[in-house]
């Protein structure tokens, strides 16, 4: 049985087009075969949110729309 961790284990992260250089609001996201990591730049080994493609795609809809402020 493969686990999210074993999905994201080869995942290329990279830095979000988003986040601040001030400190604040660091993220990175990796994209898997049937999955897209989210975790805190500063802090990566402090746990990775795993969702499934749609549900990223939704979420970043849904920022951008200003839905979630």
């Amino acid at each position: 049985m493969m686990t999210a961790t074993s999905d994201l284990s080869h995942a290329r992260w990279r830095k979000s087009s988003r986040s601040n250089n001030g400190g604040g609001g660091c993220v990175e996201v990796a994209h898997a075969l049937s999955l897209v990591g989210i975790r805190d730049t500063k802090n990566r080994d402090g746990g990775t949110l795993a969702v499934a493609p749609a549900a990223f795609g939704s979420l970043v809809t849904a920022i951008k729309d200003g839905r979630l402020r």
